[in-house]
């Protein structure tokens, strides 16, 4: 694995690449990697001849109140990974070569960036596409690798990218989890131990919510049903909860245009210090004859 930090150098290593008639994979990360950002290199290795993971923590997705300088960063421990997982190329720019200038361009993604993250967090998702935007135009033709973690973050990069002609398939990889079923996040590395313990109540809360659909139970039942999980851990502050279609990102009322079909349980919860976020999906029964 070779380590870049300059655009141009990155660009020429690709180009390069490409020429000889290699196939290219990209793992846009902001670090402190774990097994979820592994597994997405592992996947991008398995398609593709070079794999690119990028390490950038990009101030513009952060609102001023939130964690950017106190956002966890182990270099060392992130080239280790990322070569262990079959990285080929880890490109690491800093703020300056990424924005040399004061950002006076910005993408912008309508509709479904709006809810759920997008109310909770209203600047996050243009600063999202635009870095996006910025690593896709500087790797170029590839497969993107992106986690179902973060489900609404794909369906704004697949948004963007499909609009602006990007020649980039998007791949959604599934969330890796611990144990208990807590969803493998570098944010994780707030939780003290007694919060560390309760964390894992947002993914039963969305457990339930799929049990409640598949039982045929209603949205706003199912809503019910993750309510009263969450509710019943004290050490857990709900953000939201919803039923949503998966590909709209709408909340379902009905799901009566749903029958058969596939929905998305999401959620987000402070627990101690970190706002995690989580979402499953769930097949809503078929109607009856």
């Amino acid at each position: 694995m070779i380590e870049l930090t300059t655009v141009a150098e990155l660009r020429a290593h690709l180009d390069a690449a490409r020429a000889r008639g290699r196939s290219v994979g990209f793992v846009p990360t902001m670090g402190y990697l774990h097994e979820g950002h592994a597994s997405l290199v592992r996947a991008a290795a398995r398609d593709a001849d070079d794999v690119v993971v990028s390490i950038f923590v990009n101030p513009l997705q952060f609102a001023p109140h939130e964690d950017l300088d106190a956002y966890p960063r182990d270099l060392d421990r992130d080239r280790q990974l990322a070569a262990d997982a079959g990285a080929t190329v880890l490109f690491v720019p800093g703020v300056e070569e990424m924005y040399p200038e004061p950002v006076a361009t910005t993408v912008s993604v309508a509709g479904v960036s709006a809810p759920l993250e997008g109310e909770s967090r209203p600047t996050h998702f243009a600063g999202v596409a635009t870095v996006v935007a910025k690593l896709f135009n500087i790797v170029g033709p590839c497969r993107a690798y992106f986690g179902e973690k973060d489900f609404q973050q794909v369906a704004v990069v697949r948004r963007m990218a499909a609009d602006l002609s990007f020649p980039v398939e998007v791949v959604a990889e599934p969330t890796v989890r611990e144990d208990d079923g807590l969803a493998m996040s570098s944010r994780n590395a707030y939780l003290d131990d007694a919060h560390r313990t309760a964390a894992p109540a947002l993914h039963r809360a969305l457990a339930a919510g799929a049990e409640a659909i598949a039982g045929g139970s209603s949205p706003d039942e199912a809503r019910a049903a993750m309510h009263a999980v969450l509710a019943a851990e004290p050490l857990a502050e709900v953000d939201y909860l919803d039923v949503v279609d998966p590909t709209s990102l709408e909340s379902l009322q009905s799901f009566e245009a749903h029958r058969g079909r596939a929905v998305r349980l999401v959620g987000a919860a402070r627990i101690g210090q970190p706002r995690l976020i989580d979402n499953i999906g769930a097949t809503v029964p078929a109607a009856a004859d």
